[in-house]
């Protein structure tokens, strides 16, 4: 889940100082908040934009997205896709399918954004038995947290040197920070787990960004 960790009035001056989402991004971002449960978690206005960015500078031409959700998200990272990138995006659940598409459809992505439905841990090895040769410029990990150490181990080798795994909700909440008040969470040793992973692995650089929950910024070396 998204939470934030910074005051409330330091996030609403940052959103007011931070480009608009657009459009259909912001309908969806509505709709989702009306009509689906646990909205809180949708990327939202400034993270979206910050995956945005990251993919804008980037110009990936292959993008791993673990959790789709709503397909937010995948949105903001097409936008850095060239005519010939593609977007697979992986999502344990199907019942939100048809917003996805909906939107993608609307923003002229349907043919760009791949959706894969099912266990992350089954799809990323046939992803790359199919394409052996290929790499990811992009990865997005934001999926089930006891998951992210196995979900990082799947992708390390096929990522590209100098290419970017993104990691969401490190801060979970600012529970990292006082885990010993926090005992009975059950996500949060994996967290905690999660983040030494990270930095005690020599093939990456990390930099933790306090942005909404927490996004660790990998880049392969």
């Amino acid at each position: 889940m998204h939470l934030e960790t910074i005051n409330p009035l330091t996030i609403a001056y940052s959103e007011r100082h931070t480009s608009p989402e657009g459009p259909i991004l912001a309908d969806l971002s509505r709709h989702t908040f009306a009509n689906v449960m646990q909205p809180r978690m949708l990327s939202g206005h400034i993270q979206g934009r910050f995956l945005a960015m990251i993919a804008q500078l980037m110009q990936p031409k292959r993008i791993l997205e673990i959790g789709t959700y709503v397909g937010y998200s995948a949105l903001c990272l097409a936008e850095g896709l060239g005519p010939d990138g593609i977007i697979h995006t992986i999502d344990i659940n199907e019942e939100l399918e048809h917003i996805m598409r909906k939107y993608w459809a609307a923003a002229g992505k349907q043919g760009q954004i791949k959706f894969h439905h099912g266990p992350a841990a089954e799809i990323i090895p046939n992803l790359h038995a199919t394409e052996p040769s290929q790499q990811w410029d992009l990865v997005f990990i934001d999926a089930d947290k006891p998951s992210y150490g196995l979900y990082y181990d799947l992708v390390i080798d096929h990522v590209r040197p100098g290419g970017i795994i993104l990691s969401d909700n490190v801060l979970w909440n600012g529970k990292v920070a006082e885990p010993q008040n926090h005992t009975k969470d059950r996500d949060l040793p994996h967290i905690l787990a999660y983040n030494q992973k990270l930095l005690d692995d020599p093939r990456t650089e990390n930099i933790l960004l306090p942005i909404r929950d927490g996004i660790m910024v990998s880049r392969k070396l």
